[in-house]
């Protein structure tokens, strides 16, 4: 068994299911003490009483991570059982897919309210801790959607992409306290993806790939990411798909015109853009990118 995390104390959101549920194990079978965090009561002791009886120790919390004062209280929870807190894995999510013309602002609320603004909340309650100790790590779950491109999804591929800021944003401004902050991009058929659409050959074959890459397949990289061996690895974008773990680039400039004499609209048409057109991106979805299929 890996004692690869052995006396930490983790905090996973959304750990009733999928994901969350086998990272929670992961975590707790490589010696962490594990605060399983996920709204359903049943869901959360159910994976609780699945890491005691396997000789792990763990707690189950159903706080929102939506809010800022339901959040604190799943940091708390550790704290208040454990007398500390070492890694943050902000995994909970939910989906309310639309088309963007066809999105209510109700939909895009809550879209952003958990994910992205659950991630801030969370991690800004373990933030103090992290501090005081001079230690820590983040590991958010962003996602292709955003990173790439999927249709119907504007609020998660919004957030998704929200996160990736913030992730690179805690790195930069906790690292003076050896803080850590990285993503994953996860791939892996789950409650969440099931509502994935599935009526075109294209969008049923994308499915029938989801649910080949199992769930329990992401925790590797998070009990690595949550470990001291992770110590110098922050602010990056990882992802897993079945047994491939991918690097992500991040925006960097590709191409550069200059004119001396300063832009016009018109130059830019004639000049700027044909120079650049080549390095342009395409309209591509995630499935369009990594076409091929998991190992």
């Amino acid at each position: 068994m890996s004692e690869m995390v052995a006396g930490k104390v983790a905090v996973v959101t959304g750990a009733g299911g999928g994901i969350g549920k086998g990272i929670a194990l992961a975590l707790a079978a490589a010696g962490a003490r594990v605060v399983v965090n996920d709204i359903s009561d049943g869901a959360s002791r159910a994976v609780v009483d699945e890491i005691t009886s396997a000789g792990g120790q763990a707690v189950a919390n159903t706080d929102s991570v939506a809010t800022r004062e339901s959040a604190e209280h799943i940091v708390q929870a550790a704290i208040d059982l454990y007398g500390k807190i070492d890694i943050i894995v902000n995994n909970a999510g939910n989906l309310r897919d639309r088309l963007f013309h066809k999105m209510s602002e109700e939909e895009w609320t809550q879209v952003l309210d958990v994910h992205l603004n659950g991630s801030f909340y969370v991690s800004r309650a373990a933030a103090p801790y992290f501090r005081e100790q001079e230690s820590g790590a983040y590991v958010h779950m962003t996602s292709t959607s955003g990173l790439i491109g999927n249709f119907g999804q504007a609020n998660y591929s919004a957030a998704k992409m929200g996160i990736v800021g913030l992730s690179k944003s805690i790195a930069l401004d906790m690292s003076r306290f050896n803080v850590r902050s990285n993503c994953i991009a996860p791939f892996a058929w789950t409650s969440m993806t099931s509502s994935i659409p599935a009526n075109t050959p294209e969008e049923k074959a994308r499915v029938l790939k989801l649910q080949k890459m199992e769930a329990g397949k992401i925790a590797p990289l998070v009990v690595y990411l949550g470990s001291d061996a992770a110590r110098e690895v922050t602010a990056q974008i990882f992802a897993v798909r079945a047994n491939e773990i991918m690097l992500f680039s991040q925006p960097r400039p590709v191409r550069s015109v200059h004119m001396s004499t300063g832009w016009t609209p018109e130059d830019i048409a004639e000049i700027a853009v044909p120079a650049m057109r080549n390095d342009f991106y395409k309209l591509e979805r995630s499935p369009e990118v990594i076409g091929w299929d998991p190992i």
